[in-house]
């Protein structure tokens, strides 16, 4: 226990430039209680006791902010910076070094059976106030921009923006125009409300400037 609590306290210095010191994360940080209070949750679940393994999570919640559900599978390196709003569903399965951000729902779409949440790969980033919703797959590498809304499997090395989600970067490469930093780095993955905004002022201004020129045909001086 001791060596996976210095291991996530590693991981939390390593991803958060603002972490300053072991006890302030200790105090602080509620991504760690979560993650703790979420493994103490997960081995009650898989012994058969499901009613106590829901109240150790319910506690976590109202103590975080983060609801993870105690039947999820998480796997080492998990880092929920900020966290709160965060909810990760019972069949939601988590690789390894994924980064989540606040707002983030790994849910479902109350269409399915058994199987209802997410698979996300290895070094996976999901965005603040993104929503990934299914039992779909998601590949390892792959960035999820904030307050992107995912219905469906996203391949290997991909970035996807947008609601309904679409793929904007493949294995490096660009599409539909958009650039995308390679890094897992939330600052510099394109905002799709951004760039949507920034689309309909240049139709505003291209307007704008036939207006102006058929005025100036109808009074010429």
């Amino acid at each position: 226990m001791f060596k996976q609590l210095k291991e996530d306290i590693a991981l939390i210095k390593e991803r958060d430039p603002a972490a300053r010191s072991t006890f302030e994360i200790l105090m602080t940080y509620p991504s760690l209680r979560a993650i703790h209070s979420y493994r103490r949750a997960n081995w009650f679940y898989r012994h058969g006791m499901f009613t106590t393994a829901r109240i150790i999570s319910q506690h976590s919640r109202k103590k975080t902010g983060i609801e993870i559900h105690p039947g999820a599978t998480i796997g080492k390196g998990l880092f929920i910076d900020h966290g709160m709003g965060v909810v990760i569903g019972e069949t939601a399965v988590i690789g390894d070094n994924c980064l989540i951000y606040q707002g983030a729902t790994l849910g479902g779409t109350g269409k399915d059976k058994g199987k209802r949440h997410p698979t996300l790969g290895d070094n996976v980033l999901v965005g603040a106030g993104a929503k990934v919703l299914g039992p779909f797959e998601v590949g390892n590498n792959v960035k999820i921009a904030a307050n992107a809304v995912v219905l469906n499997a996203i391949p290997d090395n991909c970035t996807a923006v947008g609601v309904p989600a679409r793929i904007v970067r493949r294995n490096g490469e660009k599409i539909s125009g958009h650039t995308v930093t390679q890094d897992i780095d939330q600052i510099h993955i394109p905002d799709p409300v951004s760039l949507e905004l920034c689309r309909l002022q240049a139709e505003i201004d291209k307007m704008k400037k036939q207006i102006d020129n058929l005025k100036n045909a109808d009074n010429p001086e």
